[in-house]
């Protein structure tokens, strides 16, 4: 699907340079003299890298649409994560490092989302929050918890991450994956 320069949003996905670039800032640009711009932050959806381009709106662009796809996590051996298709039964196994660090958030049996492109995986996504479990963080001191500050904790699947003051060991909290902050208790 062929879009003009000034239509792509933040999250569209186009092909650039040979390559699948998913947008993510955007800044529409109107300079003084010469024509108006969107520039664009891209990254690749491949390898990671980052690049910077200006397109105006004369410009055509290619954006893709990719296939979505609910998978459910199987389990995780030497470095490799077995998912399965919910509707075929079909199995694909991918990287711990093609997810990179949310790779510790999967959780048995966990739904999420392959984003794919002529069959080929380019993309996971996991659900927004997951509920885990405290297991190392400093005791409660009496009357700390009229402060604002934080402390670290250690989750059960070895993430460490800043938490209130009156979590403690053993408590359930409910973790934001994509930023890897505390939300809230579980209740």
């Amino acid at each position: 699907m062929k879009i003009n320069g000034n239509e792509i949003r933040p999250g569209n996905v186009i092909k650039h340079n040979d390559g699948l670039w998913i947008a993510v800032k955007l800044q529409h640009v109107k300079p003084g003299k010469g024509g108006a711009f969107a520039q664009v932050e891209l990254k690749n959806l491949v390898n990671g890298s980052k690049l910077n381009e200006r397109f105006r709106s004369s410009e055509t662009l290619e954006r893709i649409r990719l296939e979505q796809r609910d998978y459910q996590f199987l389990y995780e051996a030497d470095g490799t994560l077995t998912f399965m298709d919910t509707e075929s039964y079909e199995q694909i196994e991918l990287q711990a490092d093609f997810i990179g660090d949310r790779a510790a958030f999967l959780q048995d049996g966990m739904m999420v989302v392959v984003e794919m492109h002529e069959d080929k995986p380019i993309g996971v996504r996991l659900p927004d929050q997951v509920t885990l479990e405290v297991v190392e963080t400093e005791p409660v001191v009496k009357g700390q918890t009229a402060a604002s500050s934080n402390k670290p904790a250690v989750l059960e699947n070895g993430v460490r991450l800043m938490v209130p003051p009156f979590i403690a060991t053993g408590d359930k909290i409910i973790v934001e994956t994509t930023e890897v902050t505390y939300l809230k208790r579980a209740e």
